[in-house]
């Protein structure tokens, strides 16, 4: 007889945690990252000969946003999405959002076509 009183639930993203998912989940992450990172670096490059009066870059790496999930065919991966300074004063502000995960978004598309 079970002496066990607590019921188990299932995983609400209704994916099993196994070996093999854990590692092409952190290979996703890595990817989206790398991707993330070579799309910054095109943008710094792009605005490197923009100096400030003093001679420093106008456009510097901030750190980076909170970690946060995205909702992909193989389960939520965790990223994390680097900021951008714009030092510059007066003309219009640079932003940076990677154009493979914009801001907001929580789940691939992938995703939310078989959802609906």
């Amino acid at each position: 007889m079970n002496d066990d009183t607590i019921t188990r639930l299932p995983d609400p993203s209704g994916f099993a945690p196994d070996a093999l998912t854990e590692v092409i989940r952190a290979g996703a992450r890595k990817l989206i990252e790398q991707a993330i990172e070579a799309e910054l670096a095109a943008l710094l490059a792009a605005f490197s000969a923009e100096k400030l009066a003093d001679g420093r870059a106008r456009l510097v790496r901030h750190g980076t946003l909170p970690e946060r999930e995205v909702l992909t065919g193989i389960g939520p991966v965790a990223v994390k999405v680097p900021r951008l300074r714009d030092r510059g004063t007066g003309e219009e502000k640079i932003s940076f959002t990677p154009s493979i995960l914009p801001r907001y978004l929580r789940k691939a598309k992938s995703v939310e076509e078989v959802r609906h």
